[in-house]
């Protein structure tokens, strides 16, 4: 029962961090890099599908990406995806394939991005602390109803902490390297 709550448990804060590199994917660094369309919703043939369903996204230099439509028609619908989809970001077409520049990060919008990392990273953190406050009311209920010893509930809760621990220092190791890229020009 003891290694259920632990492996529960640690599922689910494994969660928390790939939705964590998620979101932090999802902010924007002056260097361009595909993974910051993967939210981009094309609409094809009446349906949203992932922009990497219908296109192929390659970085052309450092500050420019380039999309490559597998079908012409859709190069349009494509664009207005990118500009409705809130990354700030300027796509320009000429015939069958579309460039996406990467605007140079001010001093102001740096701030602003590193301030949303952190909260993302403070939420994450927030998650994985109300998984080991669960594991921890299960190891509880497992004493209250004479499944477990004191000693085991106190390992239990040991394990649980040190799991979160570890969760907790990988999801901070994260938004520094995040920083690290947003400061960097």
């Amino acid at each position: 029962m003891l290694n259920e709550i632990a492996s529960d448990a640690e599922t689910r804060m494994k969660k928390s961090v790939e939705s964590v590199v998620d979101h932090f994917k999802k902010i924007r660094t002056g260097r361009a890099h595909p993974s910051i369309l993967d939210s981009v919703q094309v609409l094809y043939y009446g349906a949203p599908v992932p922009l990497q369903q219908v296109a192929n996204v390659t970085v052309e230099d450092a500050r420019t990406l380039m999309i490559s439509p597998w079908e012409k028609q859709t190069v349009s619908d494509i664009e207005k995806a990118i500009y409705k989809s809130d990354l700030g970001l300027n796509p320009s077409s000429n015939g069958g394939v579309i460039r996406v520049p990467m605007p140079a990060l001010t001093e102001e919008t740096r701030k602003v991005y590193i301030k949303q990392a952190r909260a993302e990273a403070e939420s994450a953190r927030v998650s994985v602390r109300n998984i080991r406050r669960d594991a921890n009311s299960d190891l509880k209920d497992l004493l209250k109803e004479k499944d477990i010893s004191e000693d085991e509930e106190r390992r239990g809760q040991d394990g649980i902490q040190k799991l979160t621990d570890k969760y907790v220092a990988e999801i901070d190791g994260l938004l520094v390297k995040k920083e690290a890229d947003l400061m960097e020009i």
